[in-house]
């Protein structure tokens, strides 16, 4: 039965209502710059009324729940425009890094450098015997040859850099993961009783999300999606199954967290490799599917595939080191080929990367099937022999008891330096290339050398090798003008460096014989064969290939700044959307205050109107 107090209860629960409104109201405000943060709203309705004659009698408001006004929707385009931006700002900032170390556009760098060197070889070629023409050319050789090991040092420390990125970004995904998995609970304990909602709890994980979703471009996905259109029309709030995914594996699982593991203790590079550990111990390497955020730029800079070697299969700068290496290895390949036709008495090759038994086409190397002829001069400069040296798939570097598969015993290069043959047409057997060399090959060192018997070099002989299109000089360094293999060791030969008078013009010791000089002249115009893996070679110019690594650092950083700019001016149109729904708008929650306080003040008026009532009712009695 309804009564007078049954119509306070109703002024109270307006009062109450009210309350609770300006008390959300005023936690909007407080919190209007705190990141993360979601405007909330109070939802009211009737209170259930009393069933009295002649009919049901309101019985005052109710506060049913205090809700986001969040759209999950929305929510889900803004975090996935801030891991593009993110992953964006990444690439264009370590491209444009990268980008410095070719500064060639304004006449500095490696090409400039390489026109020094061709210009001092030409000015030796003019002055064949000039000592300080031979210094000069030394100091080019070994700037350009320093500047080379510099910028792919410095490509080597930014990958470096990076890998360390990795690791410091994955320690703080795998916090953030933790974190939310602990959110997960506890919002599960506080909307338990499905009276109330974990709103705070609930914006500290989106916050945390949208962390996580740009740090490594992770997935969230949820149960259900529910709306409250009656109350806003931009609520949509995730609820049920909570799961957060990275490269299609489970981060977090509800209230269970999943590290992702981080190891470099498997390759000789030392480079970090990311893992996901199965609950039977099992692991599965994910790098390459991480394809999103800061991670994920980074591991498409740096490189995702570790191969035995310790470097990458993979990576924008793992792309432009190998180039560097291959430009480089072309440069010293060419150049100590050609070197090797300067006449002279001893020859020693590198340490060679293959035994004497393998075919030398079936290496890694750059051989190439043709022939080589070694060239014996007296001391006046007469070409007193010649010896056409062959290679072919059979050929090795020292033969003796060597099998090919097909059962044909190969030829070696030893023996065809051994072999007895009339190299000067003049009917004498004993005169020839294979009785002034001494041929070997050390199979404890891998080491090709040839020098002059004890006779022909005390009588001034000297010998040189012209290359017809095997690159047998170039790939062994037999007689160099570079010492090393690629970008990391190259320099100039190391007894060049000691003594730059032993740099040669001369292609025979004639005097006044600059061949050697003008054919490197000459080098900078030739086509040269570039390997850029087993069964891949490049033919090219050595500025040809070196513009080439150039334009494609350079067409990559331009078209990171130009998606950079579209991808920045997505997101803010999305950030904006997503700010005009869920962030406080002080002028908004102010016209509410108003309009809540003149909601307390009425409903204190029936408060008061009603004692006036009672104050009446108690009258009657006196």
């Amino acid at each position: 039965m309804a009564s007078i107090f049954n119509a306070l209860g109703i002024g109270y629960s307006g009062l109450n209502a009210a309350q609770i409104a300006i008390d959300t109201t005023g936690h909007n405000i407080a919190n209007a710059e705190t990141a993360g943060y979601t405007r909330q709203r109070v939802v009211t309705s009737e209170a259930q009324p009393i069933s009295i004659a002649p009919g049901q009698r309101g019985n005052g408001t109710q506060v049913t729940e205090i809700t986001r006004v969040f759209d999950a929707f929305v929510y889900g385009r803004y975090t996935q425009s801030a891991q593009n931006k993110e992953y964006s700002d990444t690439m264009k900032k370590n491209l444009e890094e990268l980008s410095s170390y070719f500064p060639d556009i304004d006449n500095v760098g490696i090409k400039e450098d390489l026109k020094n060197y061709f210009d001092s070889w030409q000015s030796l070629s003019s002055n064949p015997e000039n000592a300080a023409v031979k210094v000069s050319l030394a100091q080019t050789s070994q700037v350009l040859s320093e500047h080379i090991g510099q910028t792919r040092t410095q490509i080597s420390m930014l990958q470096g850099s990076m890998d360390d990125q990795i690791k410091v970004t994955i320690e703080e995904v795998n916090r953030i993961a933790e974190e939310i998995a602990g959110l997960n609970k506890a919002i599960g304990l506080a909307e338990s009783e499905g009276i109330s909602n974990a709103n705070d709890l609930r914006d500290q994980r989106g916050l945390l999300e949208l962390s996580l979703t740009k740090l490594v471009g992770a997935d969230m996905f949820a149960g259900r999606i529910s709306s409250a259109m009656d109350v806003d029309s931009n609520i949509a709030i995730e609820g049920g199954a909570y799961t957060v995914q990275v490269g299609g594996f489970n981060l977090i699982d509800g209230s269970s967290f999943h590290p992702i593991g981080i190891d470099d203790s498997h390759n000789s590079g030392k480079f970090n490799d990311i893992y996901y550990e199965r609950q039977d111990g099992v692991r599965f390497s994910i790098a390459d599917r991480i394809k999103g955020g800061e991670v994920g730029a980074l591991i498409e800079l740096r490189g995702s595939l570790i191969n035995e070697n310790g470097s990458f299969d993979d990576g924008i700068l793992q792309e432009t080191i190998d180039a560097m290496d291959v430009f480089t290895k072309g440069l010293i390949e060419s150049t100590n080929n050609l070197y090797a036709q300067s006449a002279t008495n001893a020859m020693e090759s590198n340490t060679l990367s293959f035994g004497e038994d393998q075919a030398l086409l079936s290496t890694d190397e750059n051989f190439q099937a043709g022939t080589f002829d070694v060239v014996a001069y007296d001391i006046d400069g007469n070409e007193v022999g010649r010896r056409t040296v062959s290679i072919n798939a059979s050929t090795v570097m020292d033969n003796a008891t060597a099998m090919m598969s097909d059962g044909i015993t190969p030829n070696s290069i030893v023996e065809q330096f051994q072999a007895q043959k009339d190299d000067n047409a003049d009917n004498n057997g004993l005169n020839d290339l294979d009785d002034m060399l001494n041929v070997s090959f050390a199979t404890t060192s891998n080491i090709f050398s040839i020098g002059l018997k004890g006779q022909y070099a005390n009588e001034g002989y000297s010998f040189a090798i012209e290359d017809k299109g095997t690159n047998f000089a170039g790939v062994t360094g037999v007689s160099r003008f570079f010492d090393g293999a690629n970008g990391a060791d190259i320099e100039l030969s190391a007894s060049f460096q000691a003594d730059s008078s032993k740099i040669n013009a001369h292609k025979s010791p004639a005097a006044g014989d600059n061949q050697t000089a003008l054919d490197m002249v000459q080098l900078q115009f030739a086509q040269v064969d570039f390997k850029e893996s087993y069964n891949k070679t490049s033919t090219d110019t050595i500025y040809g290939f070196y513009d080439n690594i150039v334009t494609r650092v350079g067409t990559r950083t331009n078209s990171a700044i130009i998606s950079n700019m579209s991808v920045t001016a997505q997101f803010n149109a999305i950030q904006q959307e997503y700010d005009s729904i869920s962030k406080v708008s002080i002028d908004e929650e102010m016209a509410n205050l108003i309009r809540y306080q003149t909601s307390y003040g009425a409903a204190a008026k029936v408060i008061t109107t009603i004692d006036q009532m009672m104050t009446t009712l108690l009258g009657l009695k006196q």
